[in-house]
């Protein structure tokens, strides 16, 4: 085995659960997850720590806002409440008139599923990147986290390895190549992998366990 599998396959092992995991989202091609991957995109895409951002995802599930008819029906105090729960609160105000809006969006535009959104990207990946930076407060960094996730349950974006997973590669000694990256990876899904490399582009010590693993 070459060392760059080595690499690979210790910092999988160690590390390679999707954030959607982490946050509780149990993802299918089906409606609800979707949007809640959705919504964990945006906190997860924001100048606040990685935890909080997975606390606010759960917070606002826990408060029932975990559908778009949900989220858009409640008030902009409750949204605000909801985030504040999950330690969201330097942009809370602002993100949750950005929630009821996208909620708005969606059911008006998409039927409230964002698998009429891929729809109409008609396997068009750029197109779907696109797409989805429509959502208020969904930058091409919220966009990237979606589809990294989302390539789990939509194959047609995989191999979807965006720029801070191929930092994470960078910061491995590993090629910056998402093809070479996948052929490394073997039979490791996708998203398993961008999650893993984004893991150790955010955190020194994810990259440093992992090469202290294959040495």
């Amino acid at each position: 085995m070459s060392d760059d599998k080595r690499v690979v396959r210790e910092l999988v092992r160690a590390h390679g659960q999707t954030f959607a995991e982490e946050a509780g989202i149990p993802l299918k091609d089906t409606s609800q997850p979707l949007y809640r991957l959705l919504v964990l995109a945006l906190p997860l895409s924001a100048r606040i720590r990685g935890s909080i951002a997975l606390d606010t995802a759960r917070a606002l599930y826990e408060a029932e806002l975990r559908d778009p008819r949900r989220m858009a029906d409640a008030d902009w105090q409750e949204r605000v409440d909801a985030l504040g729960r999950g330690g969201y609160r330097r942009y809370d105000e602002r993100t949750a008139t950005q929630l009821g809006d996208g909620a708005e969006l969606l059911t008006e535009r998409w039927g409230g599923d964002l698998r009429r959104l891929r729809k109409e990207a008609d396997g068009d990946v750029a197109e779907l990147r696109r797409l989805l930076q429509e959502f208020p407060g969904m930058g091409p960094a919220g966009a990237d986290i979606f589809l990294r996730e989302a390539q789990r349950v939509w194959p047609e974006v995989a191999p979807y390895v965006d720029g801070k997973a191929l930092s994470g590669a960078q910061r491995l000694g590993l090629p910056k190549d998402p093809d070479r990256l996948a052929d490394l990876a073997g039979n490791t899904e996708p998203a398993v992998l961008a999650a893993a490399l984004v893991r150790a582009a955010v955190d020194k010590e994810v990259a440093e366990d992992s090469l202290r693993r294959a040495a």
